[in-house]
Order: structure tokens, then C-alpha cells, then sequence
């Protein structure tokens, strides 16, 4: 059964491409006709590629992994943060910076001292700088949240990555390319879909469009996250029965010793 219907996705507006003299050739198998020099993306196709990435994104939800979203054109980025929150997952929705991927340990550092920074206002040391320093370290901090607060539970590397807009994103999907990283992406009329593992035939300028790919994805992480949840609670309950029978084998074992011991001398 389809996550998402044909009509849902018309309404939405996510068959509308670029104007159809920017279009990228590669895109051609996606494309179903042209409408007043604007590419139509074919919806069937984009059905089959929303479901496709759907059950590989509660699969990786659900052995726990995290997908990294990432949006920082001005019609997504909300709607994202929003979306990634509400499945707790990571994303970047300000800026990339070079290096997120590539060069984790040093993005680690930077949301180090973000932490940093708090425990000073939180053991008065924050109180002792001069106003001036003080204002300093506020900016800093102010700065740090913006670009990385979204991300600074993310302690090791993404297994995957969710993008909109390639063009935009290209560096992100660059870094993630030469680590092996698979991305997920809203694949536009006028983009290159080669470097995306997942391409979901998408209009990603409007905001309608956006969110209605994203509510199918982030349903299907939410199931994963708790089918994992039910796992973990039937292991812990499994794990607490088995506890619990310990004392009981033990006096069967015991009784069967003893049994045995007048059996033994009888003999």
C-alpha cells in the first residue's frame, strides 16, 4: 500500500517543474509532459520514489540512526527544523558550513564550546568577565546556536542525509558523496539527480510541496522510532522475567540435588 495518493500530492503542487529551457536531460525520465514552457513532473513516478525512500528512513530509524535534514532556502528551512524536531532527528537549516561532514571533529569542537559557554553562566564564572567580554561571548554563543544548535547532539557522522534543493545544497552533498554517506533529496526539473542515492521527482520551491513529502517521511520515522521503542520494551521485559526465574531455577536445581543425594547412597 502507497504511503501517499496521486491527488494529495496535485494538491500540493509537487508536479510543477522548472521552466522547461533550464531542465537538466538527466531528469528527462522523471519529466511526464510540458505545460506552458514548464516542466510537469510525473507523479507516479514520484509515489514510487517517496515510498522507496519512506521504508528506508524508518528502517535506518528504527536501528537507531540518525538522517541529517538539510534545507537553508527561505520557503524550507522552517518547515524542516520543524518537521526534523518533531522526529528528533538532526538538521541544518542556516548555513552549511564547509566541513560539517568532512571535518566532523572540528565542528564537534565548535559545539563543545557552545557547551562550554553554558556551564560558565551556569558556575558564575560568566558573572566575573568584564561587560565587554561578556557581550563577546554572548554573540559567540548566539552565533554557535544559529548555525549548529540543531545539530549539537549529533556526536558522531549521520548515516544518512535528507536535501532540498541539490543545487543549493551541492557542497553537503558533495561532503556526503565522498564519505559514502546515502542522500535523500527533492530532486527539481533543473538539478542533476546522479549524485543522489534516493531522488525523490519533486517541486522543491514551494512550501506546500515541501511539506507534504516531508509528512510522509517523517511518518514513517516516527513509525520506526517506535517500533524500535516496542523492541527495546519487549527485551526489557524479557530481560526482567528472566531475573525474576533466576531464584526459582536455582531451588528447582536445589531440590533436584537433593533428590538425588539419598538416590546416590541408596545405590
Amino acid at each position: 500500500m502507497s504511503r501517499t495518493n496521486f491527488q494529495e500530492l496535485l494538491d500540493a503542487g509537487v508536479h510543477f517543474g522548472h521552466l522547461a529551457r533550464k531542465w537538466n536531460p538527466k531528469m528527462a525520465p522523471y519529466i511526464f509532459d510540458q505545460k506552458n514552457g514548464i516542466h510537469v513532473i510525473d507523479l507516479h513516478k514520484t509515489i514510487g520514489k517517496i515510498d522507496e525512500a519512506a521504508e528506508e528512513m524508518k528502517q535506518l530509524a528504527k536501528s537507531g540512526r540518525k538522517i541529517l535534514f538539510v534545507a537553508t532556502k527561505k520557503q524550507a528551512k522552517d518547515i524542516v527544523k520543524e518537521k526534523a524536531t518533531a522526529v528528533n532527528m538532526p538538521s541544518i537549516t542556516e548555513r552549511w558550513a564547509g566541513g560539517m561532514l568532512t571535518n566532523f571533529p572540528t565542528i564537534r569542537k565548535a559545539i563543545k564550546k557552545m557547551s562550554t559557554i553554558d556551564k560558565m553562566k551556569e558556575d558564575g564564572t560568566f558573572d566575573k568577565l568584564a561587560k565587554r567580554e561578556r557581550l563577546q561571548v554572548d554573540r559567540q554563543r548566539a552565533k554557535l546556536e544559529k548555525n549548529l544548535g540543531s545539530i549539537r547532539d549529533m556526536s558522531r557522522l549521520p548515516s544518512a542525509l535528507f536535501v532540498i534543493d541539490v543545487q543549493k545544497e551541492a557542497n553537503a552533498v558533495k561532503e556526503a558523496n565522498r564519505l559514502n554517506i546515502p542522500v535523500f533529496a527533492m530532486v527539481d526539473t533543473c538539478c542533476d539527480p546522479t549524485p543522489i542515492d534516493y531522488v525523490i521527482p519533486a517541486n522543491d520551491d514551494a512550501t506546500k510541496s515541501i511539506e507534504c513529502v516531508l509528512n510522509v517521511l517523517c511518518a514513517a520515522i516516527q513509525e520506526g522510532l517506535e517500533e524500535r521503542k516496542l523492541e527495546k520494551d519487549k527485551e526489557a521485559a524479557a530481560e526482567e522475567s528472566s531475573e525474576e526465574a533466576k531464584p526459582a531455577r536455582k531451588l528447582r536445581a536445589r531440590k533436584g540435588a537433593a533428590a538425588e543425594e539419598p538416590a546416590q547412597k541408596a545405590a
